[in-house]
């Protein structure tokens, strides 16, 4: 583990002289510099949004723009976009390692550098990195990136979304460093390569000449910051903000007990068959103002594509650190100064070629931020923050629709949005996507035009926020009728166990499942809503969760677990209904701590029952909540007769 004994001096403690002599420029020059850069990239951002083709960059917002140092400052990252932090903890060392193999002398002014390759920079075949460098004076002062993912690569499975693949192979194509755009020229066998192997070109190239009017436009705006300020003032100003992100970073870390803490995370299976699981393990070593992470005890890499690579998991580490420590710490390559990661190969965080795929590589990854929430919630006290539902439970589904065109829907009707766990802020938030994401919502319309599919249903559950002074947020409970048959591929990672844990005296968050409902015998769909009571489940074919063996509902404790890919792909007919119900959030606090007054709103508002706020919260609630919600009341006698009964639950708030 690497310590540095001496603390430096803070970058607010420098006077003028030496905060200019440490950044060839001044503080308020420094500072200018680096939000208009923090413009550049929101400003690429915005322009690719507005234009993109493809449902996962529109929809989604799967991309994301950087400002990297140049081979001098070793590629620092310095600039970020507000966007998607697997991609953009990855992105410096993807860059340098692109730029590396290619030779930085090779690089001309309006040349384009494109990679994939997840064991030379991270994340999947389908997101592609762009990189444009930036010249002055003739030299490399800058890179300007950008990755995206692409909607189709290739592989053996339209969109790549499934668990079952066994090699990097069977992932899709995978581009080494190569030019696509040579002085601005697009390279011909590059395009052609990429799309004799992609299903979705149509979508693809406009996005890719978008993304180079991108690349040029923040070239453009580095360079007014040349101009405007010069260049020793730009390189010192991407230093400084790589700085303040390492002080910070340190700070932070100094405010954690010195000591050896361990944390552990569950991945239910990967997709070849159920026998085995996979343990996330982390040993956190703090001292002073250091931490080394040691993933050591982590389960071998899995047999199909259910890893992610070593730069996934240093992405996830700063993710995790920068939310339970200090979220308003800026995401760049200072984040990681005093950070170590021990690594051993071949895990499933560290995966390696050809037999340790990387397709699903954030659930892993996002396994990870859950096993260090379990080592240092402990020790945080009131500052530790509740689970997140876990897994983003990806669909994929592809057919022919009845005029003979092919569809694709990728990560829209699964359970990919889903809960946060509660913090000493307040409640969880019931709808968003995992901690180490950052992604949009798609539109129900859009979903419904793009694809032949109707979305019945996407609401919160009852009773599935983990109980808590502060309430993690509810599971999300989908319904999704397939007008034509479909081949989906569905993959929920963690419903053995629950991922939302509780914090700080909270409870977890219940786990999720899959069903899908086929269509009746001799009609083309259900008669109407399905019902959400456990009876609705005795005509689904259980998919994933523990659930009853005899109703099929969900019975976490004494059911039985049902693997995802028990089927390669599930072949769905027309009329046929996917339930997705993710894992709950995890609560904050002592539940009998929580006011009275919230829980009586939760019922109201039906995320609790009525019958949950007594079990879970010792709190009577009197009246209907479905035929007269505004005559519902707390029974105050009642409620302190249960709760005084039940004193061991209650908290120190």
């Amino acid at each position: 583990m690497t310590t540095l004994d001496t603390p430096p001096i803070r970058i607010r403690d420098l006077a003028d002289d030496e905060f200019a002599g440490a950044y060839r420029t001044d503080r308020f020059t420094a500072s200018v510099i680096v939000n208009r850069l923090k413009y550049a990239v929101g400003h690429m951002s915005t322009a690719f949004l507005r234009e993109a083709f493809s449902p996962i960059i529109r929809d989604w917002y799967d991309f994301a723009c950087t400002i990297s140092g140049p081979p001098s400052q070793d590629y620092r990252m310095a600039v970020v976009s507000n966007s998607l932090t697997p991609f953009l903890g990855t992105m410096p060392d993807a860059t340098r390692n692109a730029v590396e193999e290619f030779g930085p002398e090779n690089l001309s002014p309006g040349d384009v550098l494109i990679c994939n390759d997840p064991y030379r920079g991270g994340r999947h075949v389908n997101d592609v990195l762009f990189t444009r460098p930036v010249f002055a004076d003739g030299q490399i002062v800058a890179f300007v990136t950008m990755c995206a993912h692409q909607l189709d690569m290739g592989g053996t499975v339209p969109g790549g979304f499934s668990a079952t693949k066994t090699t990097v192979y069977e992932n899709g194509l995978v581009l080494p460093p190569m030019l696509l755009w040579a002085k601005d020229q697009p390279v011909r066998s590059t395009f052609s390569l990429i799309f004799d192997n992609t299903r979705w070109g149509g979508l693809l190239l406009p996005d890719f000449h978008s993304m180079h009017q991108q690349l040029q436009l923040g070239e453009r705006l580095v360079r007014e910051n040349i101009e405007r300020y010069g260049l020793d003032a730009f390189l010192g100003a991407l230093e400084y903000s790589c700085d303040t992100s390492a002080e910070q970073m340190r700070e932070a870390i100094a405010s954690i007990p010195d000591g050896d803490y361990t944390g552990r995370a569950l991945i239910d299976a990967d997709g070849l068959d159920d026998t085995v699981d996979y343990q996330v393990h982390v040993t956190l070593r703090k001292r002073g103002h250091d931490i080394e992470a040691d993933l050591s005890g982590t389960s071998a890499q899995a047999r199909t594509c259910v890893n992610c690579g070593v730069l996934d998991a240093k992405t996830a580490l700063g993710v995790a650190l920068t939310m339970l420590l200090d979220p308003a710490i800026p995401f760049t390559s200072g984040t990681w100064r005093n950070v170590d990661l021990v690594a051993p190969p071949g895990t499933l965080l560290s995966a390696l070629p050809p037999e340790g795929a990387p397709m699903m590589f954030w659930e892993p990854s996002g396994a990870l931020i859950s096993a260090i929430f379990d080592a240092l919630n402990p020790v945080l006290g009131e500052r530790a923050i509740g689970g997140d539902y876990g897994s983003t439970n990806t669909h994929n589904a592809s057919g022919v629709r009845a005029d003979g065109t092919p569809w694709t829907s990728a990560t829209q009707c699964g359970g990919e949005h889903g809960p946060w766990g509660a913090t000493k802020e307040g409640d969880g938030d019931s709808y968003t996507v995992l901690y180490n994401l950052n992604n949009l919502d798609p539109a129900t319309e859009t979903i419904e035009h793009d694809s032949p599919v109707v979305l019945l249903r996407k609401e919160h559950a009852i009773d599935t926020g983990g109980p808590g002074k502060h309430r993690g947020g509810a599971a999300n409970l989908k319904d999704t009728l397939w007008l034509t048959a479909a081949a989906q591929h569905l993959s929920p990672f963690r419903t053995k166990e629950p991922s939302g844990v509780g914090a700080d005296g909270g409870k977890p968050g219940p786990t999720g499942a899959m069903w899908i409902f086929p269509p009746r015998e001799g009609s083309s769909g259900p008669d109407g809503l399905l019902g959400v009571a456990p009876d609705v489940y005795a005509g689904s074919t259980p998919v994933a969760g523990v659930l009853d063996p005899e109703t099929k509902a969900l019975d976490p404790d004494g059911g039985v677990y049902h693997y995802f890919a028990s089927r390669k792909a599930w072949l769905t007919e027309a009329g046929s209904v996917l339930r997705c119900l993710t894992n709950g959030g995890g609560g904050w606090g002592s539940p009998f701590d929580r006011a009275p007054e919230k829980v009586l709103a939760d019922v109201r508002d039906e995320y609790v029952s009525v019958e949950g706020a007594a079990r879970d919260y010792g709190v009577v609630v009197v009246g209907d909540p479905h035929y007269d919600p505004e005559g519902l009341r707390v029974d105050e006698e009642a409620t302190a007769r249960l709760r005084s009964g039940r004193s061991d639950e209650r908290g120190v708030s």
